[in-house]
């Protein structure tokens, strides 16, 4: 990596109001010089748990229009809630508020920022969420590498795969206690992952009918847990309305990264006639 790449990355943390809360994300605003090892190399460097990387959008797509990708440590993933929140923050900050278009990997994931001065907020609208079932040796398999006895598995709450941008295993503790208590076998979990197509394990615990608390082990990014996820929290908004544990029309809000010292807050709305999932949350720079 070149002093010019380095010096052309920026470091946000989305999904909280400080530096020291949230999920840090590298970005660069202007990624046409770089190939996919470089990208790679740069998110290796920084070692957080994605970086995007943004060029201009299809010809024809609009001025507001961007092509993102996002990068683990060890690959690229097809979508990251963090990073585009605080991609469009950043972007926000120099073109101004309003609402923006990317394409990812994924789909186009439209973004709205709005707010003023330090309290610049983003929504991004996932692409269309579903559902699948979690055979019992899959289950079995990913209790054992987290070391959680099935009793503690919430039974309202039934494990799922949940899609909205990216795969994460969706599993539900009893007990605060239960999801505090997070020690896992790295390759294991990693391993399973591999195999699944998942990016995280969406770790949850319901506080109340709309508030969550929620943890992702990061494995197969090279990470041992992302402090907060914004495709994770699409996803189990989706999660939570088809299996119809909350309405049709609903505001969650998911509180992630405390247990690891970087407290943040996730916003997580359903809308009735719209199967897609909107997550907002505000993103700062990193000094």
């Amino acid at each position: 990596m070149t002093t010019d790449m380095t010096d052309d990355v920026l470091r946000y943390t989305a999904f909280a109001t400080h530096p020291d809360g949230g999920n840090p994300a590298g970005i660069v605003l202007d990624a046409s010089a770089l190939d996919d090892a470089d990208m790679l190399k740069i998110a290796a460097e920084l070692n957080y748990s994605e970086s995007a990387f943004v060029t201009p959008g299809p010809a024809g797509s609009g001025e507001r229009a961007y092509t993102v990708r996002y990068f683990s440590p060890k690959a690229e993933v097809p979508f990251c809630g963090h990073a585009t929140v605080a991609t469009a923050v950043a972007l926000a900050e120099r073109h101004g508020t309003g609402d923006y278009l990317f394409h990812t990997r994924a789909g186009e994931v439209p973004v709205t920022v709005d707010g003023s001065g330090d309290a610049l907020r983003a929504t991004l609208t996932s692409v269309a969420p579903h559902l699948e079932d979690v055979t019992g040796d899959d289950l079995t398999e990913a209790l054992a590498a987290l070391d959680w006895p099935a009793a503690d598995l919430d039974p309202a709450l039934p494990p799922r795969i949940a899609y909205a941008g990216a795969r994460h295993l969706v599993l539900a503790a009893t007990t605060r206690q239960r999801l505090a208590d997070l020690a896992y076998d790295f390759d294991r979990l990693a391993a399973l992952m591999h195999r699944l197509d998942l990016t995280t394990v969406q770790l949850v615990w319901r506080e109340s009918d709309f508030t969550f608390h929620v943890r992702d082990p990061f494995p197969v990014g090279g990470v041992v847990e992302d402090a907060a996820t914004g495709a994770a929290a699409a996803a189990f908004g989706a999660y939570l309305r088809e299996l119809g544990r909350v309405p049709e029309a609903a505001e969650l809000t998911l509180f992630q990264g405390a247990d690891m010292g970087r407290p943040g807050e996730l916003t997580v709305t359903l809308r009735e006639g719209d199967p897609r999932v909107r997550v907002s949350g505000t993103a700062v720079p990193i000094p």
